[in-house]
């Protein structure tokens, strides 16, 4: 298991899931400006595959919830909580809402379209200090 993130000269790992690949762009650069380094899957399934190779060295999973495949953005933040605790949960759509056991307790939820500010907001108050990249701690 992944130590947590102590290193301010090493950006942490993001796990970017969406199959939008304007949205995921976006994602990216969004948490690239907030100081993840970053992987990307276009769907869940994708993810999971890449969870297994490389999950002890990410921080933060951000995902969409409707995409291709077997597994759901809710799906894969219920993996992501079982088989990597440590790893933090964003998950986001613009039209679904959760509903109750949806996402497990550790997740957050944020609604389409968002901005960076909104994001860089979530990410402040979600991850504790020391996963926060270097920009995230700075900035007020």
């Amino acid at each position: 298991m992944a130590e947590p993130f102590d290193d301010i000269s090493t950006p942490p790992y993001a796990l970017v899931v969406d199959d939008d690949a304007l949205v995921l762009m976006n994602s990216c650069d969004i948490l690239e400006e907030a100081g993840f380094r970053f992987y990307e899957a276009g769907s869940g399934d994708e993810a999971k595959a890449l969870l297994e190779g490389c999950g002890d060295t990410i921080t933060l999973l951000f995902t969409d919830v409707e995409m291709p495949g077997e597994t759901n953005g809710f799906a894969l933040a219920h993996h992501v909580a079982e088989r990597f605790p440590e790893i933090e949960i964003i998950v986001a759509s613009g039209r679904v809402q959760p509903e109750a056991g949806d996402m497990p307790d550790k997740a957050t939820f944020i609604s389409k379209p968002f901005s960076a500010q909104v994001v860089h907001d979530h990410l402040r108050k979600k991850l504790p200090d020391g996963k926060k990249p270097l920009p995230l701690k700075a900035a007020v």
